[in-house]
């Protein structure tokens, strides 16, 4: 299965990317949780520095726009397969930005993917 980061990562039930967190974990995927806010969910500790995770596959993206931008370097430091930018996430210079390090950027909602088996 693939290992999977999301950043933007919450404890609150009513955020999306608890609902992925969740979601991941019931399809058998490895998650690391990053934020700006340290918690506990699913018994994993929500990170908040910018660990060198290693076998990251995909990271799927809970930040508006305006909050990527520290995050640019690191995740292409994390060298992964591709970065899932989910409603409302959508930025086309850092999009621009990861295909030409040879990341997939994708526009979709990880929610959708693992429902239709196309995660």
């Amino acid at each position: 299965m693939k290992k999977t980061l999301i950043i933007g990562a919450s404890s609150n039930p009513d955020r999306y990317s608890y609902k992925a967190a969740q979601r991941l974990l019931a399809y058998g995927h490895e998650i690391e949780l990053l934020a700006k806010r340290s918690d506990v969910v699913f018994g994993q500790t929500i990170d908040i520095e910018k660990k060198e995770y290693e076998d990251i596959d995909t990271i799927t993206l809970y930040l508006s726009e305006k909050f990527q931008a520290e995050y640019y370097d690191y995740i292409i430091s994390l060298n992964p397969r591709r970065v899932i930018f989910n409603p409302g996430t959508e930025n086309p210079d850092f999009e621009k930005l990861l295909v030409e390090n040879d990341i997939i950027a994708e526009e979709a909602c990880t929610l959708v993917l693992l429902a239709t088996g196309q995660y």
